[in-house]
């Protein structure tokens, strides 16, 4: 059994216009949920063996504030250039690539394609994801190569407006 979490990153800040796409950090709403989150999935005793995230600062930033909550070493966090800007597809080909050893991982991204890579493997349609949402999904394969949405079960969707 394999299980993915997949997260999209929590809110980033518009405000400083000089700073690129890559660079916006996360407002203050952000630095909220991506913790909230963090605790939420610690209450559901998910224990990651890999975080998986995008190089762009409030898709690293996210994930290290769910580490913390997680008691996962922020300097573990592996950093994958080719989420940022991946399609669905892509992403999925990140996933399968994925040590055989590790059988629960994090990985966070951007809309509109992270929301796509959940609906692309979740057996039930799912909404667009709302900044630091997650959707958990268990699969019934030994290995990362093996995942797919015919032996896919979704564990949970949660998003940050659900606890507050």
């Amino acid at each position: 059994m394999k299980t993915l979490y997949i997260m999209r990153h929590a809110k980033s800040s518009w405000k400083f216009e000089e700073l690129s796409d890559h660079d916006r950090p996360l407002n203050k709403r952000g630095r909220t949920d991506a913790p909230l989150m963090g605790q939420e999935l610690a209450a559901n005793n998910v224990n990651p063996q890999l975080i998986l995230s995008s190089p762009a600062v409030r898709a690293l930033t996210t994930a290290t504030l769910v580490a913390r909550e997680l008691d996962y070493d922020a300097d573990d966090i592996a950093i994958d250039d080719r989420i940022y800007g991946a399609s669905a597809a892509e992403l999925l080909e990140i996933v399968r690539e994925a040590p055989a050893n590790v059988d629960s991982m994090v990985i966070v991204g951007h809309n509109e394609s992270i929301s796509e890579f959940a609906n692309l493997l979740s057996p039930k349609h799912l909404s667009r994801m709302p900044t630091a949402g997650v959707v958990a999904l268990r699969f019934d394969c030994e290995d990362w190569p093996g995942v797919n949405r015919s032996n896919a079960g979704l564990l949970f969707y949660d998003v940050p407006n659900n606890h507050k």
